[in-house]
């Protein structure tokens, strides 16, 4: 074989050139990163598909969740024997078709979580950025009430809430949201001692910016994904808190189609007829698990560095 020609090793010798590829913009990875995120996803479709079920409740019912019909009472799941399919789930103890007592549930349950969420998250997050930012006595005087509100038993302390103001639906709302708040109040506390340090906080004191204005265009913004993670989380805490209440009977007062009232009247004939217990149940569980999901998901995708 002949000599290589000078062309050819000069070619073979240079380095090899680096191709870029262009950046991802910052929304372009944080929707691939959603995408790739089982758990979101999952969780994500749940939880729309419960919000479309609560929206579209009157027109997917075949019938009023609060009519009664007593000669069709207790009546069985259409697949199982003497069920029909005029109450594909059945009826209840007072006769009510329990799809539609199911369905109008859905919006109880979403408007209690996030009623209560939004209230906690208020409540939390003034209380977490104003310890964190000015610190000294009045980060003192907030976790002297952070370890009042943990000293005292949740589920006690709302059953004697309500019992005393009286059970209604935003009463129930209401007292939830004021007991649950402590989580929001520890996140955007420790994560707002981090913040007030940093050179654009510096920046915004040396341009003569009020502690207000700081505060609403410097800290609440870098806290925005902390308080989504844990408000979806919260929704499904809530969520429990109602069935809890419900089931003892100081919650959602009948006849409004609360998942945790339906769980609290067929108790009763839960060995006989378990459907009335399972069906309300397991719509809780999907509720819950979505809301669980949704929060995991967030926290993953806007922070990977912080997965285990």
């Amino acid at each position: 074989m002949g000599p290589v020609p000078p062309v050819m090793v000069a070619l073979a010798d240079e380095p090899p050139v680096a191709v870029e590829l262009p950046a991802l913009s910052p929304g372009k990875l944080l929707r691939r990163r959603m995408l790739h995120h089982k758990g979101f996803v999952i969780g994500l479709a749940i939880m729309a598909a419960l919000a479309i079920v609560a929206l579209f409740a009157p027109v997917i019912a075949g019938h009023d969740p609060f009519d009664q019909d007593l000669a069709h009472r207790l009546m069985p799941p259409a697949w199982v024997q003497g069920g029909s399919a005029q109450h594909l789930l059945g009826t209840d103890h007072l006769g009510r078709d329990y799809l539609s007592r199911l369905l109008y549930g859905a919006r109880i349950s979403l408007a209690i979580g996030l009623g209560a969420a939004s209230i906690g998250c208020v409540i939390g997050v003034t209380l977490g950025v104003c310890a964190g930012y000015f610190g000294g006595r009045v980060d003192q005087l907030v976790s002297y009430i952070l370890t009042c509100q943990l000293a005292l038993p949740g589920l006690l302390l709302a059953m004697a809430l309500v019992f005393f103001i009286g059970p209604s639906l935003l009463v129930v709302i209401c007292v939830i949201g004021l007991l649950h708040w402590t989580y929001y109040l520890v996140v955007t506390r420790a994560a707002t001692l981090q913040i007030r340090r940093l050179d654009f906080v510096a920046a915004a004191e040396a341009m003569g910016e009020s502690r207000l204005q700081i505060i609403v265009h410097e800290v609440l913004p870098n806290l925005l994904n902390q308080v989504i993670v844990i408000f979806t989380l919260e929704i499904g805490v809530a969520v429990l808190s109602e069935a809890a209440l419900s089931f003892l009977g100081v919650g959602v007062q009948p006849p409004i189609p609360s998942w945790g009232l339906m769980i609290a009247e067929g108790k009763d004939a839960m060995f006989f007829r378990p459907w009335l217990v399972v069906l309300p149940g397991a719509a809780i569980f999907l509720l819950v698990m979505a809301a669980n999901l949704l929060g995991d998901g967030l926290r993953d995708v806007t922070a990977p560095e912080s997965r285990n």
